[in-house]
């Protein structure tokens, strides 16, 4: 498997925050669309298939993460 940039994939993860933020306050139809497209895009760049697993999947690919920290199975 291919694996993304860290420096993509910590870019992904800050728009990702950033967009739910920013819906949770306004809730825009917008915001969501956009919010979905970087989910797609975090879960095809770490081989995840929902956000959650691939937004611990990218924060495990970064430099200086923890191996030991977030566990990848979603309950």
């Amino acid at each position: 498997m291919l694996m993304a940039h860290p420096a993509v994939l910590k870019n992904l993860i800050e728009r990702y925050e950033t967009l739910r933020t920013l819906h949770a306050e306004t809730g825009s139809a917008r915001v969501r669309q956009r919010m979905d497209d970087i989910a797609y895009t975090l879960c095809v760049s770490t081989g995840t298939r929902d956000v959650a697993a691939a937004l611990i999947a990218a924060r495990r690919q970064l430099p200086g993460a923890c191996p030991e920290g977030e566990s990848l199975v979603v309950s």
